[in-house]
């Protein structure tokens, strides 16, 4: 039994929901049940929904409600194309109450003024309703036996609003009373990932990523073998397509190699998203629903014996290196507490830090803040920032056991001016900053030093 997530543009048509489809039955014939189903909102929904909510918000409902008109037909039409005409149109019925309350909703944004958290839960949580509902009906119509089951039932959360907490022992009861009971009737239950609700019944959702995080819960709750994230890629690749022009897919890798190259900018999958899979060890694996003949990467506790020293690249643009240099500094406890209170203070995140003698160097990625940041680290030392940096990391278990592999990392990039090294304790990556100008040469020479050219 597994779980299969679907992201947004796995969902985005009907010819996508054609393609989501076939990969269900083909799960459900190789599983003899199941699987239990998650869906993103069709692709680009979530970001028209917000930016509806912030319109009627600002009292600007005329360019609301024809956003909202696009999504009534956009959902319309591709319930036509999937069910037959008397399935459709309750289908039609459906989405028309939906969209009728977010139209009564932005009316009320519109007068109010303002857009609460608790409000802009329930505008947000539309596309994933619309959507589930739509693969529902489009499922049973192919002849999957299928089950639309209300997240809202199913995810239950606290109430901190457009970034809820799913509630571990409540959310398993109450995937066990829906989902895996749809399964164990012979049904595949259908889900809208990202919603969930508190226990007084109020609509949250998860955040962004949330999606992936709902396909984890419900993969934990009902004791799934395996839980996969169907997307528009193959897998996660060596390295950025953007950067790298023949990136190779990683077959697999560990969770902790996962969340190395995920915090250092990969954007497949972030483990913070998948951490209920984590924690009861489910395999994870990330699939092409264009290609679903391929056999994607796969994501497991144990890093599986590599053919490579190197197991993928990540990288971050934009930069900004902080310098702050005190010779009071030398020897001197307590100044590094009072150099990140400053970055406390401010809620700017650090990615690297390297110190010397006198000298503490950090890069940040949030620079809205940075003048004020300065002017207070300025009183206790001399500050100096350069912008236009990025991070080039390199990511692999075997750097833990082999040491020469940090080693020939740096020697490959002797020609490259590097700002900073670093190296954390877990020993799974090395990391380089340099100037953004150099990124695109850095990475493609470890690239070609670590995985070769693909025949």
């Amino acid at each position: 039994m597994v779980v299969q997530k679907f992201g947004g543009t796995s969902v985005a048509d009907p010819d996508a929901i054609g393609r989501l489809i076939q990969i269900v039955r083909q799960a459900r014939a190789r599983d003899g049940r199941g699987p239990a189903v998650v869906v993103s909102a069709m692709s680009g929904v979530t970001d028209t929904l917000l930016a509806v909510a912030a319109t009627a918000g600002d009292g600007r409902i005329d360019e609301a409600l024809p956003r909202i008109d696009e999504l009534r037909a956009r959902h319309h039409a591709a319930a036509r194309a999937l069910a037959p005409a008397e399935a459709a149109a309750g289908l039609g019925t459906i989405i028309d109450t939906v969209v009728d309350d977010l139209v009564a909703l932005a009316r009320a944004l519109s007068v109010l003024g303002e857009v609460s958290p608790r409000t802009l839960d329930v505008v947000a949580a539309a596309g994933e309703l619309l959507s589930s509902r739509i693969v529902a009906a489009a499922l049973a119509h192919a002849g999957v036996p299928a089950e639309w089951v209300d997240a809202r039932r199913a995810i239950i959360t606290n109430g901190e609003h457009t970034r809820a907490v799913p509630l571990g022992d409540e959310t398993d009861a109450a995937l066990r009373a829906t989902a895996l009971a749809a399964i164990e009737a012979g049904r595949v239950p259908v889900l809208g990932g990202f919603v969930g609700s508190t226990k007084d019944g109020h609509t949250t959702t998860l955040g962004r990523g949330g999606s992936d995080y709902s396909g984890a819960l419900v993969g934990a709750g009902i004791g799934a073998r395996e839980i996969q994230i169907w997307t528009d890629v193959d897998g996660m690749l060596t390295a950025d397509p953007r950067i790298v022009a023949a990136p190779r897919l990683v077959p697999q890798l560990s969770f902790a190699e996962a969340a190395e190259l995920a915090y250092f900018g990969a954007k497949v999958l972030h483990p913070s998203t998948i951490l209920p899979a984590i924690e009861r060890n489910i395999p994870v694996r990330i699939l092409n629903s264009r290609k679903p003949e391929g056999t994607g990467t796969l994501i497991t506790a144990e890093p599986s014996p590599s053919a490579t020293p190197l197991t993928a690249l990540a990288c971050k643009r934009g930069l900004t290196v902080v310098d702050i240099t005190s010779s009071r500094m030398l020897m001197a406890y307590g100044f590094l507490r009072r150099v990140f209170e400053v970055f406390e203070r401010y809620r700017t995140s650090v990615d690297v830090v390297t110190t010397s003698e006198v000298t503490v160097s950090v890069s940040i990625d949030e620079r809205r803040h940075l003048d004020a940041i300065a002017e207070a680290l300025s009183e206790i030392a001399q500050v100096s920032i350069e912008h236009e940096m990025a991070l080039l990391c390199a990511v692999g278990d075997r750097l833990r056991t082999e040491p020469a592999i940090a080693a020939r990392c740096v020697g490959v990039l002797e020609e490259v001016p590097l700002r900073m090294i670093s190296q954390a304790a877990s020993c799974r990556n090395i990391t380089v900053i340099l100037r953004e100008a150099d990124l695109q040469h850095a990475m493609e020479r470890l690239h070609e030093e670590f995985f070769g050219v693909e025949a």
